[in-house]
């Protein structure tokens, strides 16, 4: 089958075509041919070497985001139950890129029964793919900070497809939001359901404690401002951190680790999701479809910056 993947770390220039052995569904899993791919922050950093290892298999291929036609469904087992797929669903799934060739910039991914679910109703199978990772991981983020109603929650990168999924998933829970925002993105923000939206940039504190004096109850930090968004959350707070970050160790804050791949096996979570896109309170947005074969050109344009919504792969 045709991978898109790397054999060296580097920039987007890196990244090509790869033919290596297909792979087939075991018990316990399914086939996807895959027909898109989104492409996430994520990507780029494993492209760069953030996080791949180097005894994995080359070539190593990224991607987290996938939706397809189940093409093959391998028998249940004890633990994973495959009788709820079938040939000819489609689906979108999470995929693990330390899994060897397990990135999800394949023709063909092998998925456990459990990681996936089926696509929206109505909606393609490119607008499909955007949706689990930053879907679960913004999912996870409240989850670990378990807000309560009328608690307010600060989002920084809310103009962003992660931060968008935090704003729509917050305001579900009777959260109040303060959310950044440049000039640009500010009206889309506000539709998204942001309570009160402020300008985006390092000064963010300043301008969520001119609202609430005290700090927020909780951040999602989806723009990775780490400690310089410490000071918007009040003391004994929560703070979400999407990329690894510990926080200060002379903080009162709880810092919560948010990682996707704790999420692989929670299919349910996913669907749920699903029923939400559905219902209208979560929305997808695609911003440009191209041939898997122009991945290169895609992550060019992505770590550019100013993307809205999400670039899709189409195999």
């Amino acid at each position: 089958m045709r991978i898109i993947g790397f054999t060296e770390f580097g920039g987007p220039e890196v990244l090509d075509i790869h033919d290596v052995p297909e792979p087939h569904a075991g018990p316990g899993e399914v086939r996807i041919a895959v027909k898109a791919a989104a492409v996430n922050p994520t990507d780029t950093e494993t492209r760069q070497g953030n996080g791949s290892p180097a005894q994995l298999p080359a070539p190593h291929v990224p991607g987290m985001d996938a939706a397809g036609v189940i093409d093959e469904v391998g028998e249940p087992t004890a633990e994973l139950d495959t009788s709820p797929w079938s040939v000819g669903d489609h689906v979108m799934a999470i995929a693990i890129p330390l899994r060897g060739h397990g990135g999800a910039y394949v023709e063909y991914l092998v998925a456990d029964a459990d990681s996936l679910a089926r696509i929206p109703e109505g909606r393609s199978l490119e607008e499909a793919s955007t949706l689990p990772m930053n879907g679960l991981t913004a999912l996870q983020a409240l989850e670990k900070l378990d807000l309560d109603p009328g608690q307010v929650l600060g989002v920084t990168g809310a103009a962003g497809t992660l931060g968008g999924y935090v704003v729509q998933l917050a305001k579900l829970q009777g959260l109040t939001v303060i959310a950044d925002a440049a000039p640009k993105d500010r009206e889309r923000v506000v539709a998204l359901g942001a309570d009160h939206v402020v300008e985006r940039g390092d000064d963010f504190p300043d301008k969520v404690r001119e609202i609430y004096p005290d700090g927020v109850d909780g951040l999602v930090d989806a723009a990775v401002m780490n400690e310089l968004a410490v000071p918007a959350v009040r003391s004994g707070g929560g703070f979400a951190t999407v990329r690894f970050w510990k926080g200060p160790e002379d903080s009162d804050l709880t810092f919560h680790i948010v990682w996707v791949g704790d999420e692989y096996h929670h299919g349910d979570k996913l669907d749920a999701l699903r029923e939400l896109v559905e219902s209208g309170v979560v929305t997808l947005e695609v911003a440009d479809t191209l041939p898997a074969e122009q991945a290169t050109e895609a992550h060019r344009r992505f770590q550019e910056g100013g993307v809205r919504g999400r670039l899709v792969l189409t195999f």
